[in-house]
C-alpha cells in the first residue's frame, strides 16, 4: 500500500533504543529487545507509515525535511545505559530551533523520557519545555495499582486529545519506572494511592500547527512490552495523531493531456448543444445535423489520446450517424455500448472516453447525451486482490477528468443500464459496472466529518486520518466497492441478488445493500487479521458511510439504502455498542465489529431461510426484522399486527400499500439532518 506519513526515528544522539534489528544486537548481545523499537517500527510500517533512523548529523531543517513525526527514545550517557554508539546526548541549541520550527510547521514530535530523567545527561527536559511540557525527575511507584511490581504503574487512562480519541481501543498500559509530565491534556496518570498520586505520565498538546506527545517511559513500546496489555494499540494511536497534517494530500490529480485538448471542449460544446435540443425519450424534432457533426468531429480529433478505444469510438461515429439518419429518433447506442468495455481494460491511470445518450441520474428515465473522461485507479495491491481473493472482472473503479452537465448530480455510478439502447439477443450489456470512487469518498469526507464533529464522536486517529485523506479515503472506497459489488452473487440469495427483473417492497432492496455492505466490513476484518492491516480503513468507511450519511440523504421517498443505515445505527444501539449521551455519540471501538457481524449473521440468516418461504411472506419476515429495530410508520399496513393480507396472488398490489416513508427518521436523525442541512455560520 501507499504510504502516507513519514517517521524519523532519532539514532545520532545516543538512544537507548534502536529501530535496527542489528543495531540492537550490537547493544544488547545476550537480549536485543531491551533496546529494540524494531517492532514498533513494524507496526507502524503495516498501517499507513513509512519509518527510517536518522543514524548521524544534527537534527537540523535538512534532516526533518523528510519527515512528518520525530520520534526521540531516551537519549542517555553510556555510563546510565546502552545506547546507539557515537553522538552525544544533548541537542544543540541549533538543534532544538529546529525541532521547535519543525513542530510549528506542522511536524509531530514523539518524547520518550524516563525515570531520573535528570541523571541522563541529556537535554529533553529543555526541549519539552520549549512546548509548555515539564519532565519530572523521580520514579512513581504504586504499590495498590501495579502490574508485576510496584514500579510497574498500571495508568489511569486520562483525556481525548484536540477532539480525537488517542486512547481509542486502549484500555489499560503500565509505565515502567517511569517518571511524571505536566503540561497539555493528560493521556495516564498515576493512580490515587501512587508515591505521585495523580500525577500525569503522557501528555498531549499542540504547538503551532504541529502535535507534541511526551511520556514519562520508554520501555512500554519496547520489543518486550508492545504487546504488553494495549500499548500496541496506544503506540500507534499516538503515531496517527502527531501525524496530523500529514494525511492532507499534498498532490493534486495528474494532468490530462485528452482534457487539455481543445476537441475536449469542443465535444463538451457539441454535447451540451445536443441536450438542449432533446426531448425527454432522447429524440430531436428538429434538425440536429451541424451538432452531428461537431460531435463527429470532436470524438475523431480525440481518437489519438485514446488509441485502446478505437473500436469504441468508431462505433460512436456510427452510432451518431445513423440517429441522423434515421431522423434523430430515441437514440440506440446499442452497438457503441457493445464496444466499450473498460473491464478488459483495468491499469492504473488509462484514461477512457465516454460518449452516450444516457438516462438522467437519480432515477429518471429522460435521456440526454452525455460526455466524460474517466481516469482508471488499479494498483498492484488492488489487482492482486481481485485477482487472488475477490475476481469480480466488471467491476470498474474510475475518476471524474470532467464531465457534462448531466453528471453534476450526486450519482456516482457508469452503469450499462443507463445507456439508451435496445435489448440484444446475442449478449447482455452489462458487462462492466463503473463506480466513481473519488465522488463517493469526497462525500463521505465532507458529510461524515461534519457529523463527527456535531456529535462530539470518539474518533480515533486512524479514521481522523481516513476523513482528512483524499489518497486514503479512495483507496478504502475502491477495496469497498469491490467486495460489495461481488457480494451480490455470493451467498444464500432466495431471489434475484440485483432485483432487476422483480418488483419488491423496498426494505427488501436495503437488506440487500446493507448485507453487501456488512459482508464487505466482515472481509475487511478479515483482511486486517491477516495482516492487511489498511482494511481497517475499510472497515471505518462502510461503518461512518452507513451510520451518518445514507440516512440522512436523499428524499424520504422509499429510500433503500437510508433504511439500511437506520437499521445498522439501530441494531448497534440497541445492543449496547454506540451511546447517545449528554449530546454526544460514543462508539464502542473494541466490539462494534462484532455487532456489525452479528446483524449481517442475522440478515444471512432471513436469507437462508427464505427458500422455503412464499415471497409476500418473505417480505413479511424481511419487514419484521426491520421493524425489531426500527418502528415502522404509525399508519404502516404492513407492520405486525395491522397487516391483513388474504390473498398472495397479487403481490402488486400489496406492494401499493407501502407507506413512502415506511419506516420514518428517529429523534436522532431528524436532529443531526437538521444540523447538517442549516447554512454553515462564518465568523466576521
Amino acid at each position: 500500500m501507499p504510504k502516507a506519513a513519514r517517521v524519523l526515528f532519532d539514532e545520532a544522539h545516543s538512544e537507548a533504543w534502536t529501530i535496527r534489528p542489528e543495531v540492537a544486537a550490537a547493544i544488547q548481545p545476550s537480549h536485543p529487545a531491551d533496546s529494540s523499537y524494531a517492532r514498533a517500527a513494524d507496526a507502524l510500517r503495516e498501517r499507513d507509515f513509512t519509518v527510517s533512523a536518522h543514524a548521524a548529523g544534527p537534527l537540523d531543517a535538512a534532516a526533518l525535511a523528510d519527515a512528518d513525526v520525530l520520534v526521540i527514545a531516551h537519549p542517555s550517557e553510556p555510563e546510565w545505559e546502552r545506547t546507539v554508539p557515537g553522538g552525544s546526548p544533548r541537542l544543540a541549541p541549533s538543534e532544538l530551533d529546529a525541532i521547535e520550527a519543525f513542530v510549528a510547521d506542522g511536524g509531530g514530535l514523539l518524547v520518550l523520557a524516563e525515570e531520573e530523567q535528570a541523571k541522563y545527561g541529556n537535554n529533553v527536559t529543555e526541549l519539552a519545555a520549549r512546548f509548555g511540557v515539564e519532565i519530572g525527575n523521580t520514579v512513581v511507584s504504586d504499590y495498590e495499582r501495579h502490574h508485576k511490581a510496584p514500579s510497574w504503574v498500571l495508568a489511569e487512562l486520562g483525556e481525548q486529545a484536540g477532539g480525537v480519541d488517542v486512547l481509542a481501543r486502549v484500555e489499560s498500559a503500565c509505565f515502567y519506572r517511569a517518571t511524571t509530565v505536566a503540561g497539555g491534556r493528560v493521556l495516564a496518570r498515576a493512580a490515587a494511592a501512587a508515591s505521585a498520586p495523580g500525577a500525569p505520565l503522557a501528555v498531549a498538546t499542540e504547538h503551532g500547527a504541529g502535535r507534541v506527545v511526551v511520556l514519562g517511559d520508554s520501555d512500554l513500546f519496547g520489543d518486550d512490552c508492545l504487546d504488553e496489555l494495549d500499548h500496541r494499540a496506544l503506540w500507534v494511536n499516538l503515531a496517527y495523531w502527531v501525524a496530523g497534517g500529514a494525511f492532507t494530500d499534498r498532490d493534486g490529480p495528474a494532468p490530462s493531456p485528452a482534457a487539455a485538448d481543445p476537441a475536449w471542449a469542443a465535444l463538451k460544446e457539441a454535447t451540451d448543444a445536443v441536450r438542449l435540443e432533446q426531448r425527454p425519450d432522447g429524440s430531436v424534432e428538429g434538425d440536429c445535423t451541424p451538432q452531428v457533426a461537431a460531435l463527429l468531429d470532436a470524438v475523431g480529433a480525440l481518437k489519438p489520446h485514446f488509441a485502446h478505444q478505437a473500436d469504441y469510438l468508431d462505433a460512436v461515429a456510427t452510432d451518431l450517424l445513423r440517429w441522423r439518419d434515421e431522423g434523430f429518433a430515441k437514440p440506440d447506442f446499442t452497438a457503441s455500448l457493445a464496444a466499450f468495455r473498460p473491464e478488459c481494460q483495468r491499469a492504473d491511470g488509462i484514461e477512457h472516453l465516454v460518449v452516450f445518450p444516457m438516462y438522467l441520474q437519480n432515477a429518471s428515465r429522460d435521456t440526454r447525451f452525455e460526455a466524460l473522461i474517466v481516469r482508471v485507479p488499479w494498483p498492484q495491491w488492488l489487482a492482486d486482490l481481485e485477482r487472488t481473493r475477490y475476481d469480480n472482472p466488471k467491476f470498474v473503479p474510475v475518476m471524474f477528468v470532467d464531465h457534462t452537465a448531466g453528471y453534476d448530480s450526486e450519482c456516482a455510478v457508469l452503469f450499462p443500464e443507463t445507456v439508451s439502447s435496445r435489448p440484444h439477443p446475442a449478449r447482455p450489456v452489462n458487462e462492466f459496472g463503473g463506480i466513481f470512487c473519488d465522488r463517493e469518498s469526497r462525500r463521505f469526507r465532507d458529510r461524515v466529518g461534519r457529523a463527527g464533529d456535531l456529535l462530539k464522536l470518539n474518533l480515533p486517529p486512524d479514521a481522523a486520518a481516513l476523513l482528512r485523506s483524499e489518497q486514503l479515503s479512495l483507496d478504502a472506497f475502491m477495496l469497498w466497492d469491490l467486495v460489495h459489488d461481488r457480494a451480490h452473487s455470493h451467498g444464500d440469495l432466495p431471489f434475484d441478488p440485483f432485483m432487476i427483473r422483480q418488483r419488491s417492497p423496498y426494505w427488501m432492496y436495503s437488506l440487500e445493500e446493507l448485507r453487501c455492505d456488512l459482508t464487505a466490513f466482515g472481509e475487511a476484518v478479515r483482511l486486517e487479521s491477516e495482516g492487511f492491516a489498511f482494511a481497517r480503513h475499510v472497515q471505518y468507511a462502510i461503518l461512518f458511510d452507513r451510520l451518518f450519511r445514507f440516512p440522512i440523504t436523499g428524499t424520504r421517498v422509499r429510500n433503500y439504502d437510508g433504511l439500511g443505515g437506520q437499521l445498522l445505527f439501530a441494531y448497534l444501539h440497541k445492543h449496547g455498542l454506540v451511546h447517545w449521551t449528554d449530546n454526544r455519540l460514543t462508539i464502542e471501538w473494541g466490539r462494534v465489529a462484532d455487532g456489525v457481524q452479528a446483524l449481517r449473521a442475522a440478515i444471512e440468516e432471513l436469507y437462508r431461510t427464505g427458500i422455503d418461504r412464499s415471497k409476500v411472506a418473505h417480505w413479511i419476515a424481511a419487514h419484521d426484522l426491520v421493524a425489531t429495530y426500527v418502528p415502522p410508520a404509525t399508519s404502516s399496513r404492513w407492520a405486525a399486527g395491522r397487516r391483513a393480507f388474504e390473498d398472495e396472488s397479487d403481490s402488486r398490489a400489496l406492494i401499493d400499500l407501502v407507506r413512502d416513508d415506511e419506516f420514518p427518521l428517529s429523534m436522532f436523525y431528524l436532529q443531526l439532518k437538521g444540523k447538517l442541512d442549516a447554512p454553515e455560520v462564518v465568523a466576521a
